[in-house]
């Protein structure tokens, strides 16, 4: 029984290896992988220089009605993008989508003519929703009422649409009667 209490003997059986991987044996695999690595790449760029070289030599000639083109179409000049139909791709999209917004809450907040010969115009939507609280939607006729006359409508638009007679706010927000 104190023989296997006593770990600390040694047998002559049980050992470890001797011979692991060394450091130098591990840099020159890393090295030779970085070289054939080297070597690849350069063997790939005179292969596809290869290749494109005998791709210019046996291109056949172009009609001489066709406009002669860049030789290089694989870089794109800015004329080119602004030749190319809508929607494009987004360059940058952050600037892109808050331009995008400013202009909307543009229309949305200011006045503008959309056709002045018609006499059209766009307001700001704060505005044409007091306009709408003034003058109330259009309503549909109830059942069984008789339909009123397009004069009578025509009248009572314009009675709706003249603001002149209506009371002023003061400055206080309360109203003042005229």
């Amino acid at each position: 029984m104190s023989e296997e209490l006593n770990l600390h003997q040694e047998h002559e059986e049980v050992g470890y290896e001797r011979e692991d991987l060394s450091p130098r044996g591990i840099f020159a695999f890393l090295i030779g992988l970085a070289l054939l690595g080297v070597l690849i790449h350069f063997a790939l760029k005179g292969m596809y220089g290869y290749l494109d070289a005998y791709q210019k030599e046996h291109q056949p000639s172009l009609n001489p009605l066709v406009s002669q083109t860049e030789t290089n179409s694989r870089k794109v000049s800015n004329a080119d993008i602004a030749r190319f139909p809508e929607p494009r791709l987004e360059t940058n999209e952050r600037l892109e989508i808050n331009d995008f917004r400013l202009q909307e809450e543009k229309k949305l907040n200011s006045y503008d003519w959309i056709d002045q010969k018609a006499g059209i115009a766009r307001i700001p939507i704060d505005r044409a929703m007091q306009l709408l609280a003034q003058r109330r939607l259009p309503t549909r006729p109830q059942p069984g009422a008789v339909p009123p006359s397009p004069v009578n409508m025509a009248r009572q638009a314009a009675t709706r649409s003249n603001i002149s007679q209506l009371p002023k706010p003061s400055k206080k927000g309360k109203e003042v009667k005229q």
